[in-house]
């Protein structure tokens, strides 16, 4: 059929639930492919990840833990095609942006239907994930502008300095399960478009989005090689880290993580960027506006973003609004994206939902103070801590 998502859903005697992506029943479980050289490729690995819609909790993919000879081939294959594309002009490296843009807008749904299906989300929320990702490669394509240099004349006697802006080389990008479309989209396209070349490890638990993208990214022009995906979990961002071809290293994830990626990575000379939020209600704050947006904020995605609202910090008569809140947080509907009204979606799995029961009741059992486990740990699902302040300056 040629298209990943297709591939990953249809097989033998497969019956589709309301909307027509979802396989309740499959003959035999897909496996995800690896991503190297332009090609997808079989992993030939002995260790499976199982896969599961966390909406029905059924396998629908599995994902291979790539060997050390795979993942060596992804990162030999970009160090070579870096030689060819770091000396693409910028003019042609644009045009695959402005094509990869296109075709994004075009497969719009498929990626959405991804999202859904691996990671729970809505289908409102999965949009805003691709949407944001996308806002990305319409940035990319100024890099005519992104990459000028500078320059300076007569800074000394018959001297002037000049800065040329040039790719670094090969890098990495290790994305978590939180945003499968958003975040990949925030580590290729602009490594790419730069002139560097990538390997890329989306998150084990959702990689179907990133797939697409690379189908996507051939058809746009990227040649072969510019950018491998491998996939694993531990191991794999251990090899990220160690391997000395690679120059540099982007990450979006855990607090745990993103320490050890940066201390490992940093050791063996790499660049690594690594990126709890409180909101303050102050009294004379539109209250219907304000509830609003915090309800959006706090369980939004489920809560599963870096950016959703973990306190609100109520100042004065502004805490009599908290009740209210609590209803309408009562008020919203979980369940599968293909249920009608669903607001929200599942968290990412089981274990997730238990780590966060565990940290709500961990707060109950220490009498709800400021040092309780769960305000000082980051959540991440769709959990709002909320504290009062009789002033700003208290709050702050």
């Amino acid at each position: 059929m040629g298209r990943y998502l297709k591939n990953l859903l249809l097989s033998k005697r497969v019956r589709l639930i309301k909307y027509g992506f979802l396989a309740r029943h499959m003959s035999s479980v897909p496996n995800t492919k690896l991503f190297i050289d332009g090609k997808f490729v079989e992993s030939k690995t002995s260790q499976w990840i199982d896969l599961h819609n966390p909406a029905t909790n059924e396998v629908v993919t599995r994902v291979p833990k790539a060997t050390q000879e795979e993942m060596e081939w992804a990162v030999a294959n970009a160090k070579e095609t870096f030689k060819t594309w770091s000396n693409t002009s910028i003019l042609t490296r644009q045009q695959t942006m402005f094509r990869l843009q296109h075709l994004i807008k075009e497969n719009m749904n498929r990626l959405k239907e991804s999202i859904t299906i691996e990671q729970g989300k809505t289908t409102i929320d999965a949009e805003g994930d691709v949407h944001r990702g996308l806002q990305v490669v319409e940035h990319a394509c100024g890099i005519t502008s992104l990459q000028l240099g500078e320059t300076m004349t007569s800074i000394s006697r018959d001297m002037d300095t000049l800065s040329y802006r040039l790719p670094l080389g090969v890098c990495a990008g290790i994305t978590p399960f939180n945003f499968p479309a958003m975040i990949p989209l925030w580590m290729f396209p602009l490594a790419l478009v730069c002139g560097n070349t990538m390997v890329l490890k989306p998150s084990e638990r959702d990689p179907g989005a990133t797939m697409i993208l690379m189908e996507l990214a051939k058809e746009a022009g990227i040649p072969d090689g510019a950018v491998n995906v491998i996939h694993g979990a531990h191991e794999a961002v251990t090899f990220i880290c160690d391997n000395p071809t690679l120059k540099a290293i982007s990450f979006v994830g855990s607090d745990r993580a993103g320490k050890y990626i940066y201390e490992r990575g940093s050791m063996s000379g790499k660049r690594v960027q690594v990126p709890k939020n409180h909101g303050v209600i102050l009294p004379d704050a539109n209250k219907e506006h304000t509830l609003n947006q915090l309800v959006g904020a706090a369980f939004g995605a489920a809560g599963q973003r870096c950016m959703a609202l973990s306190t609100a910090v109520f100042i004065g008569e502004s805490r009599n609004w908290i009740p209210e809140l609590v209803e309408r947080a009562k008020k919203l509907k979980v369940n599968a994206d293909y249920v009608p009204n669903t607001d929200l979606g599942p968290v990412i799995s089981p274990e997730a939902k238990k780590r966060i029961c565990g940290l709500v009741e961990s707060g109950v059992k220490e009498e709800v103070k400021v040092i309780m486990e769960c305000y000082r740990e980051e959540i991440f699902g769709p959990v709002l801590v909320t504290l009062a302040a009789d002033t700003i300056d208290e709050a702050i």
